[in-house]
């Protein structure tokens, strides 16, 4: 391996995306790029620039890659993605940022051998269902309208982000408004406690296809008791950081579906086991999102498509949230996106688009540790 490249880049998003974290107006994202001796590989940090959705945040994990984790590789005699892990184990957390270098040594690597990540990984669909997540809005009729425009566009699912004072009447104009055959699915963020169990039931009646983590990632037991008080699904995210921490969760009862963030579980090869482990558990799962780049979205296709992923995910075309992105962009036809077949992710980065979205780079050679 000849070095590393850390590059810092933002693209201004097309609307404002509000969650129960705040409110994001562009994406500031950390790509990595892995140059070998033959060829090159990129992967995406989706850590955000503060520690509010998780405790990895954007400059942090440049710190880890640049003081732990490129140094750890740089004596590895082969740099695979596999080979990578047992020296990333030394290092606690940090899942985000080791998501992001591993799956750049794992494009250079599936670029080396001609082989598509989505071969790598085992996927069975040439295709996936295209699923949009809807921020909260200033009122239900920018909702309604929200709702309707991502519909026209071909969307096969609607995820609705919701938080106290903002769940029961949203939810119910969107049923009513668009019929009971909608697809639709709610995501808390968390913002919840198991004390609103009887609010969240008042979510049953609309036929949800489940609720995405409604209380803290901590509180296994209260979303286990939750999950029995409400017919609704319950479906876990941020506490499953591992197949042992997904299978915790299956144990205790606190989850029917898991929601996989490769990013959030250290790269692709703990998420193909997160995914076989629940399958072996008779749990589907399906795949999130992050606001990713091309380069993030390109990645997370190729684990959609793997059999178990039983649910839509996140998977947006480019144009859900940028004008412009870093690679060509992915669009959403008759309701779903292609998974790319090329070597590797299957994209590469705009120059021209990549330039322009770039505020900082940072060079790591051989001579410098790695």
């Amino acid at each position: 391996m000849s070095g590393v490249e850390l590059r810092w880049v933002t693209l201004p998003l097309v609307a404002p995306f509000r969650t129960p974290f705040g409110v994001e107006r562009d994406r500031r994202s950390l790509l990595v790029r892995v140059v070998t001796e033959h060829t090159e590989g990129w992967g995406e940090c989706v850590a955000m620039p503060t520690p509010d959705y998780s405790a990895e945040h954007l400059d942090g994990a440049a710190t880890v890659l640049r003081r732990f984790l490129i140094p750890a590789v740089a004596g590895l005699t082969s740099v695979t993605a596999v080979a990578v892990e047992e020296p990333f184990g030394a290092f606690k957390g940090n899942w985000m940022a080791k998501a992001a270098l591993q799956t750049a040594v794992l494009d250079a690597q599936l670029r080396s051998t001609g082989m598509s990540l989505g071969d790598y990984l085992g996927a069975v669909r040439t295709t996936v269902p295209a699923g949009v997540s809807v921020g909260i809005m200033d009122s239900i009729d920018a909702l309604l309208d929200a709702v309707g425009g991502y519909l026209d566009a071909g969307y096969a699912r609607i995820k609705l982000k919701i938080e106290p004072g903002w769940d029961i009447d949203p939810v119910r104009a969107v049923r009513e408004r668009f019929g009971a055959a909608l697809a639709l699915q709610v995501d808390a963020n968390g913002a919840y406690a198991v004390t609103d169990s009887r609010h969240l039931a008042r979510l049953d009646p609309f036929d949800l296809l489940m609720i995405e983590q409604p209380l803290h990632e901590e509180d296994l037991r209260g979303h286990a008791a939750l999950a029995r008080m409400l017919r609704t699904p319950i479906c876990l995210d941020e506490p499953i950081t591992s197949a042992r921490a997904a299978v915790e969760a299956i144990r205790l009862g606190a989850a029917s579906i898991i929601n996989i963030k490769p990013g959030r579980v250290g790269g692709f090869l703990e998420a193909r086991r997160i995914h076989d482990v629940c399958a072996a558990h008779g749990v589907p799962v399906w795949v999130g999102g992050m606001v990713e780049t091309g380069i993030g979205r390109a990645a997370n296709l190729a684990l959609a498509a793997l059999p178990n992923c039983g649910y839509v995910g996140d998977m947006s075309g480019s144009d859900r949230f940028f004008t412009r992105d870093v690679t060509p962009p992915f669009t959403v036809k008759d309701g779903v996106i292609e998974v790319p077949t090329a070597p590797g992710i299957g994209v590469d980065p705009d120059p021209a688009a990549l330039d322009a979205a770039t505020i900082r780079t940072e060079w790591i050679s051989v001579r410098e540790g790695l």
